[in-house]
C-alpha cells in the first residue's frame, strides 16, 4: 500500500464517526484510531505534551518499548439463525476455549429453515471465548467466537 493510499484512508476515517479502523492485508497491518482531546498518559501516569505545547527545555526525551498486543479476532456468523455447539446434545461441543483451531475446521452448526449449515474456521487460530449458547438464536455478522490468529 503506497503513502497516498494511506493518506486517503487516514482523510476518509478523519471525516467519519468510526473511532477505530484496522486493515490487513497479507503482512501489512494498518490500524487507525481517534482519540478524543483528553491528554496523553504516559506510561507512570505522566501527562506527554502536545505537539503544539512542546517540550520543556529540561525535560528528557526517552523512548519505551512496549510489545504488540495481538489482537483478537472474531467469528462471525454468515447467517440468520439458531446456533449449535455441538452435531447432538450427547457430544461433546466442537470447540472449547482454549482449543487450536486449523482452517477449514467446523466450529459450529447454525441451523436456518430446518437445514443444519456447519460454520468451519476460515484461518488458523485459537478460540479465546464463546459468545453465544447453545441453542441461542443469531444474526448476520453476530460475533460468536473471539479467537486469537496464528
Amino acid at each position: 500500500m503506497d503513502l497516498e493510499k494511506i493518506a486517503g484512508l487516514v482523510e476518509i476515517i478523519e471525516k467519519s464517526s468510526l473511532k477505530e479502523f484496522t486493515y490487513r492485508d497479507n503482512e501489512v497491518r494498518i490500524r487507525v484510531s481517534k482519540r478524543d482531546n483528553a491528554p496523553i498518559v504516559a506510561p507512570g501516569g505522566f501527562p506527554v505534551p502536545s505537539v503544539t505545547q512542546g517540550f520543556p527545555e529540561s525535560a528528557p526525551v526517552t523512548e519505551t518499548t512496549e510489545p504488540a498486543e495481538e489482537e483478537s479476532a472474531f467469528i462471525t456468523s454468515p447467517i440468520v439463525g439458531t446456533f449449535y455447539s455441538a452435531s447432538a446434545p450427547d457430544v461433546p461441543a466442537y470447540v472449547r476455549v482454549g482449543d487450536r483451531v486449523k482452517a477449514g475446521q467446523t466450529v459450529c452448526i447454525l441451523e436456518a429453515m430446518k437445514l443444519m449449515n456447519e460454520i468451519e474456521c476460515e484461518f488458523d487460530c485459537e478460540i479465546e471465548a464463546v459468545l453465544v449458547s447453545n441453542e441461542q438464536k443469531v444474526e448476520y455478522g453476530q460475533p460468536l467466537f473471539r479467537v486469537k490468529r496464528l
